[in-house]
C-alpha cells in the first residue's frame, strides 16, 4: 500500500472503493491531474506507476467521485509537508549501521515519558525537536533512564500539541523534525542504551486536518466521515466523531500496518496505545470488532517481535487487556495501572496525616494483573496526571508552593513507592528535578530547576539504581515477590519486603512514614536474621539541606517474631521518610 520504490520511478497504490477515477499529480508531471491515472484492481483498490517519480517529490492524489474532485494526501505516507500541505515521496529505509542495541529485560524497564516538543525547548518560537533531545540524552542514561516513552509524533494539525489528534497516522510530525529526525534520536537513543516507546492513537483520528474524512467521497445519512470510519452511532469519541471502522477489513490492515510500521522501520521497542477502552467500547457497548483488532496487533508483534512490548492506556483495572490471546485477552504486555496512581497520590496529597489511607497503599502495592507485576506501569505523575484539572504532585501538596519541605518530602515518598513496589515504574519528563507546571504543549521544562534541585535529582538517581540493582544489593526489587507485612494507619507506617530469590543481596526491606514524625527507634518484622544495611533514606541532608538527617542505621535481626516475620529489628525513621535496607 501507498508508495513503492523502482528503480527510475515510483508505484502508488490506494484504496478508493466508491472512486470513479483517481490520478496522481505531483512535481513530478507538473500537478497535472490527468496525466498519470491509476489503473482499477476490481476489489476497490487502484494503483499506478509513475516513472521519473522520484524520492522528495510532493504529490496528492486527486480522486474523481461523480462531479466531486476531491485532491487528498497518500494515507500511507510517511513524509508530508505539514498536515494541511502535499504528501511527499519518502523512503522510509533508514541506515541502521552500527546499531545491536538489545531490548532491556521487562523486569529492569524504567521507563521516561517525554513529550518531544516542550522537553529541551526555548520559550517562543517552535516546539522543540527530536535534534535537540540528543544533547540530552546522555543526561537520562545516568540518571538510570533505560526507555523513553514519548507521546505520539504521528504528524498533526499546527505546530504545537500533545500529539493525540493525529491527522496523517505514517507520517512524523514535521515540526518536531519529521522521519529523518525520528530516525536519528532513535539511533542516539539506542546509542546510549535507551529503548523506545512511542505512543500511538487508534481510537481516533483528528479531527482537524484530516485526510481521511469522506477520502473517496463517498458518505451517506449514516456514514458522516466515509470509508474510514464508523457509522455516525459508533464513531462518536470524546475527541470527536472519528473512530475508525475496526469491522471493515481495510481500515484494520490500516491501523495493524501502522502499528508494523514504526517497529519495523524505525526500530521502535514498544507502543503504548492510547485510551484502548474506546476501541474495545463505545458509550458502554462492547465493541468486538475493536477488541479483536487488538487481538490481532498484539498477536502480529508477538509472533515476530516477542522482545517489544504494548502497553495500553485502560485505567479500568480490566485484567483481560494483560491476559493472553490464547485465553480470550487483548494480549497487551502490560497497562497504565489506575490502581496503584490514585491510592498513591492520595495518600501523598492529602493535607492532614490522619487522612492518609494506609490500606489503600497497601492494597495498590499488591496490585497486579493475572498474578504478574510486570503488567502494570505504575507511577504517581504521567501526562494526564499533570494537566486535565490536576497538576504536578509538589503542587498538588501545596498549591502555589510546590518547592515547601513538605512538597519535596511528600512527593519524594511517593516516588520511593514507585521504584520499590513491583511492577514497571514510569516517571514524567522533570518529575526528576521537582518540576511544578502543569503540563502545556508550549511550556518548555524548566531546566534551571535542575540547578536548584540538585539533591532531589539525585534522590531519583540513587533510587533508579536501586530498583535496577546496580550495585547487587538490591535484587528484590526487580522482583515479582512483595509481603505488606506492618501497616500501621495509627501512626501511619507501612514496611513491606520484596524479592525475586531471596538470600543476601535479594532480600530487601523497604519502611515508609507517611506522618510528620521522627523515630529513634521503630520495631519492625524482619524476613531474615542478620545485618541489615541502609541502601538508602529519604531524609538525607544530602538531597536536600532541610531534610532533618534523621539517622536511619544499618540493624541487627534477631529472635523475636514480629509482623508474622520471624525476626525482628529497630530503625531511625525521619518524617515522610523511606528506608531501604538490604543484606550483604
Amino acid at each position: 500500500m501507498g508508495t513503492s520504490l523502482y528503480h527510475g520511478g515510483v508505484t502508488f497504490r490506494v484504496w478508493a472503493p466508491f472512486a470513479s477515477s483517481v490520478f496522481a499529480a505531483g512535481t513530478f508531471n507538473e500537478w497535472s491531474d490527468t496525466a498519470n491515472p491509476f489503473a482499477s484492481e476490481g476489489n476497490g483498490y487502484w494503483s499506478v506507476d509513475v516513472p521519473g517519480a522520484k524520492i522528495g517529490d510532493e504529490y496528492q492524489f486527486v480522486i474523481r467521485n461523480g462531479d466531486q474532485v476531491l485532491w487528498h494526501k497518500n494515507p500511507y505516507a510517511s513524509e508530508v509537508v505539514n498536515s494541511s500541505g502535499n504528501a511527499i515521496i519518502h523512503d522510509p529505509e533508514f541506515d541502521w549501521t552500527g546499531e545491536d542495541f538489545v531490548m532491556p529485560p521487562r523486569n529492569e524497564l524504567v521507563i521516561y515519558e517525554m513529550h518531544v516538543g516542550s522537553f529541551n525547548d526555548s520559550p517562543g518560537g517552535g516546539p522543540g525537536t527530536f535534534d535537540e533531545v540528543v544533547p540530552k540524552l546522555g543526561y537520562l542514561r545516568d540518571l538510570g533512564i533505560n526507555a523513553i516513552e514519548i507521546m505520539p509524533v504521528l504528524e498533526f494539525p499546527m505546530s504545537f500539541s500533545w500529539g493525540y489528534n493525529p491527522s496523517n497516522p505514517f507520517a512524523v510530525e514535521s515540526a518536531l523534525g519529521g522521519p529523518q529526525g525520528l530516525h536519528r534520536f532513535v539511533k542516539a537513543a539506542h546509542a546510549q542504551g535507551i529503548a523506545v516507546i512511542m505512543d500511538v492513537v487508534y481510537n481516533h483520528f483528528g479531527p482537524g486536518d484530516l485526510d481521511l474524512w469522506r477520502f473517496d467521497g463517498w458518505s451517506d445519512w449514516n456514514h458522516n466521515g466515509g470509508i474510514y470510519f464508523y457509522d455516525n452511532d459508533r464513531s462518536h469519541t470524546p475527541w470527536g466523531d472519528t473512530r475508525p471502522d475496526y469491522g471493515r477489513p481495510e481500515v484494520r490492515q490500516y491501523l495493524r500496518d501502522n502499528a508494523l510500521f514504526w517497529l519495523n522501520k524505525y526500530r521502535i521497542d514498544g507502543l503504548r496505545f492510547d485510551s484502548v477502552s474506546n476501541i474495545r467500547s463505545v458509550n458502554g457497548r462492547d465493541l468486538p470488532d475493536g477488541w479483536s483488532l487488538l487481538q490481532w496487533i498484539n498477536n502480529e508483534i508477538r509472533s515476530t517481535q516477542s522482545w517489544k512490548i504494548t502497553i495500553a492506556e485502560d485505567l479500568q483495572n480490566n485484567e483481560s487487556i494483560t491476559k493472553s490471546t490464547d485465553e480470550g485477552g487483548a494480549g497487551f504486555g502490560s497497562q497504565w495501572d489506575a490502581g496503584f496512581v490514585h491510592p498513591i497520590r492520595d495518600a501523598i496529597i492529602a493535607q492532614s496525616d490522619t487522612d492518609r489511607n494506609l490500606d489503600a497503599v497497601r492494597d495498590a502495592l499488591y496490585h497486579r494483573y493475572n498474578g504478574n507485576a510486570e503488567q502494570r506501569v505504575i507511577y504517581t505523575e504521567s501526562h494526564d496526571e499533570v494537566a486535565n484539572g490536576h497538576a504536578r504532585v509538589p503542587e498538588e501538596i501545596w498549591p502555589g508552593n510546590a518547592g515547601s519541605w513538605f512538597s519535596r518530602k511528600r512527593s519524594t515518598l511517593g516516588a520511593t513507592l514507585v521504584f520499590t513496589a513491583p511492577g514497571i515504574p514510569m516517571i514524567f519528563q522533570g518529575q526528576e528535578f521537582l518540576e511544578d507546571e502543569y503540563f502545556r504543549d508550549s511550556a518548555p521544562l524548566d531546566w534551571a530547576k535542575l540547578d536548584s534541585y540538585p539533591g532531589i535529582n539525585a534522590l531519583y538517581r540513587d533510587l533508579i539504581r536501586l530498583r535496577r540493582n546496580w550495585f547487587n544489593q538490591t535484587r528484590g526489587l526487580r522482583g515479582q515477590h512483595v509481603n505488606v507485612h506492618h501497616v500501621n494507619n495509627a501512626d501511619k507506617v507501612i514496611a513491606f519486603h520484596r524479592w525475586e530469590s531471596g538470600g543476601p543481596g535479594d532480600d530487601v526491606m523497604v519502611v515508609a512514614n507517611f506522618a510528620n514524625r521522627s523515630y529513634d527507634s521503630y520495631a519492625l518484622g524482619f524476613p531474615r536474621a542478620g545485618y541489615w544495611r541502609v541502601r538508602f533514606n529519604s531524609d538525607w541532608q544530602g538531597y536536600s539541606s532541610d531534610f532533618g538527617n534523621q539517622l536511619g542505621y544499618d540493624t541487627l535481626a534477631g529472635d523475636g517474631s514480629r509482623d508474622g516475620m520471624p525476626f525482628e529489628a529497630n530503625v531511625g525513621l525521619g518524617p515522610y521518610s523511606v528506608l531501604i535496607l538490604s543484606q550483604d
